[in-house]
Parts: structure tokens; C-alpha cells; sequence
């Protein structure tokens, strides 16, 4: 299951001479069974230790009688170092035994010295490892391969097929595009995890489009992501957001260049959407999500910053390499503005913070799709809005009439209001100004009221709601007005 590439790299670096190798994973039988394929072409014996077993021979068709007394740590790393054939060792889980334990360190340098003399290779296989200085020149590390679409593909197929034998013949149902999808949100994972996602998704024997996002969820999870990245579960439908036409245009004329890497079109970098308090920038940020069927990252600048010098920076490169993981996916920067504005207040964190974003924008190769939202734009550096560093800024203005329509109509349906009895023009004429935030939350005082009167939702009683409520296009009316005349030549409006 491992393929070519990982037999083939781990070939090389025995023969390159290196006495340690270190592979973290959590796929250990897998990783064994590699070395033993390795082992078998080579001819050289491999031996396996853990904490219960000790150490015993693993290459043979039957694994042979333990070694006695190796089940300490110094007592396998003696007996290594006096075997004169040389070997494979795979050690597993032992990575407690360096800290704080120099008589370990000393005797794994002596072997990692003495590899002029007897080529040993020693495999330490963990979930996490970090060896200690004294022997680390002396290693290489490796990371095992992670499936690739066809190799997801043959996956879902062997896993369906293990599903219709164990339910007398039963074929699991699914169509050509769910199944692509499934495939594509797969990927990043290792082979054990991918398995079981896919055994979770076809035990009711169907693939459905349903089931995707629970699937991304999961995925997410698996990979311990949680911190200053959040899953964003729910990715609405971009059917669910009132106007912005301009940009539902815009997006879905990427869509596809975005998902097939195949095209010979540079792919989409992402957008900036700047804006109106509630205007509905955050709605769209999932939307497109939502559009496009992959998962939604929201970065956190709140949770990213640590009070510790260059520790905000390193949570930052860390939550970018996650989200490449996650790929295909949109990363939503939610109020970019505020890991990112210039000031000196911090001790240039912004500015380090910064510079890893736009080195890691220039450079990405993964299907990461960037949403930056931003309400103060004044505060962000020319370095992010000049063109390339994103491919487009969109300006999310006030709804005007029809759009003011749509989105009453959107939160009385979504509230399983009847609409027969909802004068939307009268609503959309009264409610001027007003932002999409706004509208939704007459809806819902609405709803309080009629609720607590013991009658159904009438056009009144929004009404009421409407002149009871002060707009932030009244109460921030100069601010906003700035915020029009600086998006007119300088941005594409959404709508």
C-alpha cells in the first residue's frame, strides 16, 4: 500500500549511510511492513523492539523467540551495538527514553559512530520525535507518503466492495461527481485514516453529498487541527445569500480551475471582502466554501498571538501548514486587520506575522482558496492589497432594494414563516439602510413579539421592529460614508 516512492526513498537513505532514521506516523504496521519489503531486497535481517516485547526478529515468514532481557532501553541498544552482521532495527515508541537518560544518548551515538564498521540501521517509528542533539547529525528524517486520488479512488472501491460481500451482494450507491468529491476530500490523509472515513461513510451502503461535510469534520479532527484553526461546519449555500451577484459570477467562473489542477490555468489565489459591519462579509466567506463543496478553515488572529517572542509567527506557519493539508479547502482570515495592521505598539510581531503570510501566499502549491475579511481597511499594509498577493478586492456595500427582498424572504423562509402573507416591497422600502444583520434581527424580533402575543408573523409587526431600530448606516453615518468614497475607484463592487 505504501507504493514505489516510500521503498525507493528509504533505499536510498540506507544507502547514503545514515545510521538513524526517523519516521513519524501513526501508521506503525505499516511502516514495518515497509521495512520489511525493504529488508527482503536488500538481505539484510530486521529486528523490532518495543517496551513489551523487547527485541525479535520480524523478516521471517514466523517471527522468532524475543530476545531475552531487551526490553530495556540500554540492554537492546547493547545488544545492537554488539551484533557484528549488519542489521535493520525498528525501534518503536522510544522517545521517552531520551530525555534525561544520557547513558541512552551515549551508547546511540557509539552505534551512530561505529557505522563505518557494521552498517547498522536503526528506524525510530513514533507518533512524535525529537532526538537529542548529541545524535542528530548522525539522522534523517522521513515522512511516509500519503495516498494519492487514485490510490483514495481504489480505496473507496475495495471498501465498497468489502461492504457488498458482507451484505449479500448489495452494491453501495453513489454517483461519478460524489464520489469525486468524496475522493478529493480525502486527501491529506494517511491510508489507515482515509480507511475509516471511508467505512463510516458507506455503512448505510451510499454515498451521498450529505454526508461530505461530516466527512471534512472528521477529517479535521483526525488531523488535530483544533487551536487558532476552526472547522467551520456549517458552509451555507450561496442560494442562502442576498445579492452580491457580481461575485457569485465571478466565483463560479473559477470553480472548476479551482478543483481540476488539471486545467493549464493558474489557479485562483482569493479575495478580499471589505466592507460594512453585518453586511454580510462573513456569510459570503462561507459561502463559497458552500459553492465550491470543500471544507472551511477560519483563522483565528485572537488565538494566534502568544506573548512569547516568535511564537505567534510559529503558530501561524503551523495553521497555514494544516489548512495545506486540509486541501482543497477556503481559508477564511476573518478581520485580517487585526493580526496585520502596522503598529509599534507590539514589538514588529504584525510585521513578522506579515511577512510569513505574504512568503507563504507567494509560495503555496496547494488548493488553499484565501477569503480575507476585513471592516477597517485603513489599518492594512499596501504589502497584501497590491495585485497578486490576492486575485480580486470586492467591496460588500448596504443591499439595495431587491436584495433587501431577497433577504427578508430568506429569514422568514429559513424560520418556517408562511411568505403569502409578508408584503416584502413594503418591508424592503421601509428598511433602507439597513444591513443584512439588521434585517435578519427585526425578523427574529418580530418573531419574539408575534410569539409572546400568541399570533403568527405579520408584516407589522417587522415593521414595527424596523422603525424601532437605529441603522448603523445613521448611527456611523460619516464613518461609512469614508468607507463608500474610498471603496468607489479602489475596489469591484460585489453586487
Amino acid at each position: 500500500m505504501s507504493g514505489k516512492t516510500d521503498f525507493n526513498d528509504l533505499c536510498l537513505l540506507i544507502n547514503s549511510g545514515y545510521p538513524i532514521i526517523t519516521i513519524e506516523t501513526h501508521e506503525e504496521k505499516r511502516a514495518l511492513n515497509l521495512l520489511g519489503d525493504i529488508a527482503a531486497f536488500i538481505n539484510k535481517p530486521l529486528f523490532c523492539w518495543d517496551h513489551i516485547d523487547g527485541m525479535r526478529r520480524i523478516d521471517l515468514a514466523h517471527d522468532l523467540a524475543e530476545i531475552d532481557d531487551t526490553q530495556e532501553p540500554l540492554d537492546v541498544l547493547s545488544e545492537i551495538k554488539s551484533s557484528k552482521r549488519p542489521c535493520l532495527f525498528a525501534l518503536c515508541d522510544f522517545h521517552p527514553h531520551f530525555e534525561d537518560a544520557p547513558k541512552v544518548v551515549r551508547q546511540l551515538k557509539e552505534i551512530a559512530l561505529n557505522h563505518q564498521q557494521v552498517a547498522h540501521t536503526l528506524f525510530f517509528i513514533s507518533h512524535s520525535l525529537h532526538l537529542p542533539a548529541e545524535v542528530k547529525r548522525f539522522s534523517a528524517k522521513y515522512s511516509l507518503s500519503i495516498p494519492n486520488e487514485e490510490q483514495l479512488e481504489n480505496l473507496v472501491r475495495d471498501e465498497a466492495k468489502r461492504w457488498s460481500k458482507a451484505h449479500q451482494g448489495q452494491k453501495v450507491k453513489t454517483d461519478n461527481p460524489t464520489l469525486k468529491k468524496l475522493v478529493r476530500n480525502l486527501k491529506g490523509m494517511s491510508f489507515a485514516d482515509a480507511r475509516t472515513l471511508i467505512r463510516n461513510v458507506i455503512s448505510d451502503g451510499a454515498i451521498t453529498e450529505d454526508e461530505l461535510p461530516a466527512i471534512n469534520k472528521a477529517k479535521f479532527e483526525l488531523l488535530d487541527m483544533e487551536g487558532v484553526l476552526s472547522f467551520e461546519y456549517e458552509t451555507s449555500k450561496f442560494s442562502e445569500v442576498g445579492g452580491l451577484n457580481y461575485l457569485k459570477q465571478w466565483l463560479k467562473k473559477r470553480e472548476a480551475i479551482f478543483l481540476d489542477r488539471n486545467i493549464p490555468l493558474d489557479p485562483p489565489k482569493g479575495l478580499m471582502l471589505v466592507g460594512v459591519q453585518g453586511g454580510g462579509k462573513s456569510l459570503a466567506a462561507k459561502s463559497v466554501a458552500g459553492m465550491w463543496g470543500v471544507p472551511l478553515l477560519r483563522l483565528d488572529f485572537g488565538a494566534l498571538y502568544n506573548k512569547f517572542h516568535g511564537e505567534t509567527e510559529k503558530n501561524l506557519r503551523e495553521a497555514l501548514k494544516m489548512g495545506e493539508l486540509m486541501s482543497p479547502c477556503v481559508l477564511w482570515l476573518d478581520e485580517i486587520e487585526k493580526g496585520v495592521s502596522s503598529g509599534e505598539s507590539d514589538g514588529g510581531t504584525s510585521q513578522r506575522v506579515l511577512g510569513t503570510l505574504l512568503t507563504w501566499m507567494a509560495e503555496k502549491r496547494k488548493q488553499v482558496f484565501i477569503v480575507a475579511t476585513a471592516n477597517d481597511i485603513s489599518r492594512l499594509p499596501p504589502e497584501l492589497l497590491r495585485k497578486g498577493r490576492l486575485d480580486e478586492i470586492f467591496f460588500v456595500d448596504l443591499p439595495d432594494f431587491e436584495t433587501r427582498k431577497t433577504i427578508f424572504s430568506i429569514h422568514i423562509k429559513r424560520r418556517q414563516q408562511p411568505l403569502e402573507t409578508i408584503d416584502l416591497t413594503t418591508l424592503a422600502e421601509a428598511s433602507e439602510g439597513f444591513t443584512g444583520s439588521e434585517i435578519e434581527q427585526a425578523v427574529v424580533s418580530a418573531l419574539y413579539h408575534a410569539y409572546s402575543e400568541n399570533h403568527g408573523l405579520s408584516t407589522q409587526a417587522i415593521l414595527t421592529e424596523i422603525q424601532q431600530t437605529r441603522p448603523l448606516s445613521v448611527v456611523m453615518g460619516e464613518k461609512m460614508q469614508a468607507l463608500r468614497e474610498w471603496a468607489k475607484d479602489r475596489t469591484v463592487m460585489a453586487n
